[in-house]
């Protein structure tokens, strides 16, 4: 079920009418219809894939519940490796078994022996790798000791479900969510309205600057070869973008709908576009994601510890690895290096915690050196976002030769309004710069609130496609 669909529009008004009517008072039943009512909005998409769900979720509450047991080490890492196993197994298993049987194929080839290829035909289930790692991080903290298995499986089975962030994230922990499901709930009226604030403005993200982006970046990306150096870099700038208002929106619609439960999920993305260098970019975007990555892999292989030759390696090892997290592509593989390799100087002039502010703090503007910084970022991540963008590495490769070849022309006139957009975004966006939620969502005055919701909501109805898209993310 898609957020920006006529589905969701029926089914999230209905789920919130019974919630708060008959189900928010006993926490065993509002969890059982919170799992209920999730395992409806996953299976809306495919029910064949409710069963991994289910099965990771029942290994990992199991898990959990031996490790607390367990006082033997060798026991206790056997029960984690279980975890490990079975998670990553079936997420290995639909996601890269075929990249890795083409990629066998190729390898004997480059040989010169020839092996007929094969593939398994899979089809990748949605969401698996946002709950694969959600219950993860459950197991090993259970596993460090820093939180305690909880034996309410009602409340484990809709923590690993929720369906506000079961598709795409954020990717939450254990510590702060799976609380929540065990207390009781009152409705605040503030924190609903936070939350419808939060949904309105991701719709405008998604159907209004993403979906408008998606035409032109595809019919761009799609036609290389005729296209000039300005339409390409015109064309690298909107899958900018897309990618982040298709992302980001889903995030911020996440966040609201679960407040509208009484909910709290962490925030996945802060104004990333304004940052002013690559690590700050990382700070900013995806946040739950590279945090994972930092808690679950950066830090136990040494983080920033040891020398820089480590400090070098640990970085690239988590930069390809994230990269790889999001397909069975080389291009996502080469994606996340050239991220690596764009962080690396931070790390080896000890300068990636530089930015650890607001840009232009306590000003309108920032100053030119801020202004640069953030212009030269954004470049740097947009060229990179060219190879997650494209089908191959050798199209990647294509697609830079053009923007290298410096020819201009072909902009059409319909190409201005996604860009417009844009910009309305991101004005909207730098005011509110310190804030979670627009400044203009949060006016003390009537007008000017009520105003700013009719023109976001007027924009979504008037230039939103007619038809609903999928999340970009869906296919991680």
């Amino acid at each position: 079920m898609l957020f920006n669909s006529i589905d969701f529009a029926l089914f999230l008004p209905l789920v919130f009418a019974l919630y708060w009517a008959f189900f928010y008072q006993d926490i065993k039943w509002r969890n059982v219809f919170l799992l209920a009512a999730s395992y409806l909005f996953y299976g809306w998409w495919d029910g064949r894939f409710l069963f991994l769900i289910l099965f990771s979720s029942l290994v990992d509450y199991g898990v959990g519940l031996a490790l607390h047991k367990t006082e033997s080490n060798q026991r206790r890492k056997q029960w984690l490796a279980l975890s490990l196993v079975v998670n990553l197994g079936l997420l290995g298993y639909f996601k890269y078994a075929n990249f890795f049987i083409t990629a066998f194929v190729d390898a004997f080839s480059i040989l010169g022996t020839s092996i007929s290829p094969w593939s398994l035909q899979l089809i990748l289930p949605v969401g698996i790798s946002f709950y694969t790692f959600q219950t993860l991080s459950y197991t090993i903290d259970v596993y460090r000791r820093k939180i305690a298995p909880t034996r309410d499986i009602w409340a484990f089975l809709a923590y690993v479900s929720f369906f506000p962030q079961l598709v795409a994230g954020p990717i939450e922990r254990a510590a702060s969510l799976l609380p929540q499901f065990g207390v009781a709930k009152k409705f605040d009226y503030i924190k609903a309205r936070a939350g419808l604030q939060l949904i309105l403005w991701g719709l405008f993200k998604k159907m209004v600057v993403a979906d408008n982006c998606a035409y032109w970046v595809d019919t761009i990306f799609g036609q290389v070869e005729s296209q000039s150096s300005l339409v390409l870099v015109l064309g690298a700038v909107l899958f900018a973008f897309q990618i982040y208002g298709d992302f980001s929106g889903y995030s911020d619609i996440a966040i609201g709908t679960a407040r509208l439960f009484g909910f709290e999920l962490r925030r996945n993305f802060a104004y990333p576009y304004f940052s002013r260098d690559v690590a700050e970019f990382w700070r900013r975007w995806h946040i739950s994601l590279s945090s994972w990555f930092r808690d679950y892999l950066y830090i136990p292989l040494g983080g920033s510890r040891g020398s820089k030759g480590q400090q070098v390696r640990n970085v690239l090892i988590v930069f390809v690895i994230s990269g790889f997290w999001h397909g069975a592509n080389w291009t996502f593989i080469v994606w996340g290096g050239l991220n690596g390799l764009l962080f690396l100087p931070l790390i080896l002039w000890n300068r990636n915690r530089r930015y650890l502010d607001t840009v232009a703090n306590k000003k309108w503007l920032p100053g030119l050196k801020e202004g640069l910084n953030m212009l030269l970022t954004f470049g740097l991540v947009s060229l990179a976002w060219v190879f997650f963008r494209s089908a191959s590495v050798q199209d990647a490769w294509l697609y830079l030769v053009g923007i290298g070849q410096g020819t201009w022309g072909g902009i059409k006139i319909d190409m201005f309004f996604p860009v417009l957009a844009i910009i309305f975004m991101l004005v909207l966006e730098w005011c509110s710069r310190t804030e979670e939620i627009l400044v203009v969502f949060q006016a003390k005055n009537y007008w000017v609130r009520w105003s700013a919701y009719f023109m976001v909501a007027m924009a979504i109805l008037l230039f939103a496609p007619s038809t609903p898209s999928v999340f970009i993310y869906f296919q991680f």
